[in-house]
């Protein structure tokens, strides 16, 4: 059940919504409450995000909404996560997760928005569904990264048994998320969010054994190498995997043009060239040359 029209602002703000977003929102409420098809498929939803808390992979895909809810539409999973709190928030005490880092995971939705408003300049969510991993406790932001409870699939499980790593193919893994408006991706700033992860999991989640780090992105891109100096934060974060072979090899352009530049449908030929980071990812796309994924782990 969603907090009444009073009840609403306080919420908000606790999940470092916008103030700016707060007003519209409480009475976009309002509009939700008053369709019954809203409503209707609100329930849906926050059953689809509690069912299950706390399993890994559950949860299922965003629906499509209509385009005619236009705002409505693009805020629509801010009401289905925050009438998912109570839920998340019983988990967390459940898992004895403490009061900052459930705090600090809820609040990744305020970041979500801000995503959304970069790349837009509007509000909404950019990728509505990716706020559900928070609030269904799969994962956890510890620092400067994010930790994601998951399991090794074929390709990367075949690459770390490959290696005589101790874990396989449906083992547990954490899968490592780098976020944006945290900082510098430093060495330090990594090494302090591993330390911080290998004793929260331990603690928190001691029946689940997380021996694996994994991260599937374009900073893994072996081309990184040839556009940034060899002690840049990316280079460095790059030489802590061992990359896994099988994956296809097909160009994800939008995805550093999203993380670098906010916007994935900038032109090209538009993209700032203001930093290091901006001329490497564009000056590439403007020679002809593409991003790829990278796949890879290493042993925590």
């Amino acid at each position: 059940m969603l907090p009444d029209a009073d009840e609403l602002p306080e919420v908000l703000l606790d999940l470092a919504v916008p103030h700016e977003d707060i007003n519209a929102l409480v009475a976009l409420r309002g509009r939700l409450r008053a369709d019954p098809e809203a409503r209707w498929l609100l329930d849906r939803c926050v059953d689809a995000v509690v069912r299950d808390m706390g399993t890994v992979g559950g949860g299922g895909r965003a629906p499509v909404l209509p385009e005619a809810w236009g705002e409505l539409g693009r805020c629509f999973f801010v009401f289905v996560y925050v009438a998912a709190l109570p839920y998340v928030r019983a988990y967390h005490r459940d898992r004895g997760i403490p009061a900052d880092v459930s705090r600090r995971t809820l609040a990744d939705l305020g970041r979500h928005m801000a995503v959304h408003r970069r790349a837009r300049g509007s509000r909404g969510l950019l990728v509505p569904g990716w706020p559900g991993l928070h609030f269904r406790g799969e994962l956890y932001p510890l620092g400067r990264l994010q930790f994601q409870r998951a399991v090794l699939g074929r390709r990367m499980g075949g690459a770390t048994a490959a290696a005589g790593h101790r874990a396989g193919p449906g083992d547990p893994c954490l899968n490592l998320h780098i976020t944006d408006f945290r900082g510098p991706l430093t060495p330090e700033a990594c090494d302090r969010s591993l330390s911080l992860a290998r004793a929260f999991f331990a603690r928190h989640f001691p029946d689940e054994r997380y021996e694996t780090a994994v991260c599937h992105s374009w900073l893994l891109d072996p081309q990184v190498r040839d556009h940034l100096p060899a002690e840049s934060n990316i280079v460095r974060f790059q030489e802590r995997f061992r990359l896994a072979d099988g994956y296809p090899r097909e160009p994800e352009d939008d995805d550093p043009v999203t993380f670098v530049f906010g916007d994935r449908d900038l032109p090209v030929a538009e993209l700032p060239r203001r930093t290091r980071l901006e001329r490497a990812v564009g000056d590439h796309l403007r020679a002809g040359g593409h991003w790829y994924g990278g796949h890879g782990w290493f042993p925590l």
